[in-house]
């Protein structure tokens, strides 16, 4: 059974590090950098949800053909939405993680653009270590929270602002509801980037949706690991 991770702004494939092992008892396991980000192309210019959502869809294809376990956090769930929306035949499972239908809005996306273009990554990639770990765990675990803000400091800037569009441009919130596949939604009781209460949207519109809320900011899949890893793999049938 396929399950394919698409990761959050600001990242590469090293998000999913601490899923690897645990998911692989039950998965075979598809990871890849989203379009501008880790070794995928950067092509200049504005991205869309829907750009992003088609090459979600080819990387599913490339799993072989049957439906696959949808697994996203942030833009990456943002992406995994609009697929399970746009190709439900090709999606069994969703797990949307430290996501929302829509996220931030213009001013936000704006500003972070123009950051981007200015001054370059590393301001960007220090702010976002306060954004995505609790303070607890930035002190207890300053290692991993290092190699986060290098990842983000690293990250193509014409990637980067490619997607900051996309997310300034894409709002889901009148299609949600359409979500046809089981789906288990996870939010970060901490997470100011994509609050709570926005993945309670979501779980409320889609139908069926089950959703935890971890002790944890918005990279929850690291902050949290083994309650999030239980939470996707407890939720696998067949």
């Amino acid at each position: 059974m396929p399950i394919v991770l698409s990761n959050s702004l600001g990242t590469d494939v090293g998000l999913w590090d601490l899923q690897v092992a645990p998911f692989a008892a039950r998965y075979s396991i598809w990871r890849y950098d989203t379009r501008g980000h880790g070794l995928s192309d950067a092509p200049s210019g504005d991205y869309s949800i829907d750009r992003l959502g088609a090459d979600l869809i080819a990387v599913i294809d490339a799993t072989g053909g049957d439906p696959v376990d949808l697994c996203g956090i942030s833009i990456g769930g943002m992406t995994a939405l609009w697929v399970a929306l746009h190709a439900p035949h090709r999606v069994r499972r969703l797990i949307l993680a430290n996501t929302a239908a829509k996220i931030g809005h213009l001013e936000l996306w704006t500003e972070r653009i123009r950051v981007a273009r200015t001054e370059g990554m590393a301001p960007l990639a220090e702010a976002s270590m306060g954004r995505w770990f609790t303070e607890g765990y930035r002190v207890h675990s300053p290692e991993i929270v290092a190699r986060f803000q290098a990842t983000v400091a690293s990250t193509s800037v014409v990637g980067y602002t490619g997607c900051c569009a996309a997310l300034r441009d894409a709002d889901l919130r009148t299609r949600a509801a359409n979500v046809t596949r089981p789906t288990l939604v996870i939010a970060g009781k901490h997470d100011i980037a994509t609050p709570p209460q926005a993945g309670r949207w979501l779980a409320e519109h889609i139908r069926g949706a089950r959703f935890i809320e971890l002790d944890a900011a918005h990279i929850s899949n690291v902050e949290c690991a083994g309650e999030f890893n239980q939470a996707v793999i407890g939720d696998h049938h067949g």
